[in-house]
């Protein structure tokens, strides 16, 4: 989820649970509000500072980015760091006992907000790199921050209750509860295309799409292949294509009704018998082990002649949308038969390829 939104989500959460003034409870200290809304506001945009890793090389950053950060195990860590900083921040006046509710907030609905798009989370580190994901947000979804805005803008217009912050929040819930409805139609689509197939032992993902909360990647792997459609649950008739120029319309477009059964396959290697071969072993090479680790439904790109010699280029279907060049695109290239391959990676259309 974009940075932006994971810090007003803090700021939201944070806003809700406010503790009455202090003067109410005068033997109770008390944050004024606007430090406790300004905590979970910060603390809900401190888990993405793993994007120094990006200092390093992208896929360093790549392979850790909602790692350690992200962790359940290390939150009240780094609750307690932020707490103690925000302490100091104010010069002493308040201690970070004060800051700790804010700051795990911030952190927590951080973490619950990526664990619901795709990319996975590593809840558990540092004991383990496993990643858990249930991906039903896109990484951008202005439905998702809008719900969030409208709740800060009401809390901000009637500062005295908490009751426009609840509503939003319960508000956000059932937004994601409607995304796990059509995540489950699209589950339900590719397993009948399975079922349809006869596929034996498919693999099932399906991942939300920029533009429509409408709009769904499905992803079904066999053995070397793989089985794609790019789907829009609204749409149930077969409208003309849309002659537009322009860019974020002709990427809506490519996501068809279901009836159109748009489906294409990618073979992991290619579909080029004789390179097939040296597909597959420029892919299991030591040299490429840090994509791979990254690379979740790998394919390959295509193969070409360089200065660097013959290279092997592969992306992640995750990271393919339509009309755009697929992001974080890594090849392996040699001068000849009996060199070593080396990795390198091939710039993409954002800063962050």
């Amino acid at each position: 989820m974009d940075p932006l939104t994971h810090a007003l989500s803090g700021a939201l959460l944070a806003r809700a649970a406010a503790r009455l003034p202090a003067q109410l409870h005068p033997e109770r200290a008390t944050l004024p509000l606007r430090m406790q809304i300004a905590a979970g506001f910060a603390a809900a945009a401190f888990p993405d500072i793993d994007f120094a890793l990006r200092l390093i090389d992208t896929l360093t950053y790549l392979n850790w980015h909602q790692g350690p950060t992200h962790s359940l195990i290390l939150l009240p860590l780094w609750a307690w760091l932020l707490a103690w900083l925000f302490s100091w921040l104010s010069r002493g006046r308040y201690g970070w006992k004060l800051f700790i509710l804010p700051a795990c907030l911030g952190i927590a609905i951080h973490i619950a907000g990526d664990l619901i798009t795709s990319y996975g989370l590593m809840l558990f580190a540092p004991f383990s790199t496993q990643r858990f994901s249930l991906p039903l947000v896109f990484v951008i979804d202005p439905w998702f921050s809008l719900i969030i805005i409208a709740g800060l803008i009401a809390s901000w217009r009637y500062p005295q209750p908490r009751n426009p912050a609840i509503i939003a929040l319960v508000s956000l819930c059932g937004y994601v509860i409607f995304l796990w409805t059509l995540h489950q139609q699209a589950i339900g689509i590719a397993t009948h295309y399975v079922d349809s197939q006869a596929i034996p032992q498919a693999q099932i993902s399906v991942l939300p799409q920029p533009l429509s909360p409408f709009h769904w990647k499905i992803i079904i792997r066999h053995d070397e292949t793989y089985h794609l459609a790019l789907v829009n649950l609204r749409q149930s008739d077969n409208p003309q294509q849309n002659q537009t120029t322009w860019l974020l319309p002709k990427m809506a477009a490519a996501y068809r009704p279901v009836a159109e059964n748009n489906w294409q396959s990618y073979p992991q290697f290619g579909d080029n018998p004789a390179a097939v071969t040296l597909a597959r072993a420029a892919w299991l090479d030591p040299a490429f082990a840090p994509f791979r680790a990254f690379a979740i439904f790998p394919v390959l790109e295509r193969m070409d002649t360089s200065e660097q010699g013959l290279c092997v280029w592969f992306y992640d279907l995750r990271f393919q949308f339509p009309e755009l060049p697929p992001s974080f695109r890594y090849g392996v290239c040699r001068q000849d038969d009996h060199s070593d391959w080396r990795m390198f990676r091939q710039q993409g259309l954002f800063y962050i390829d």
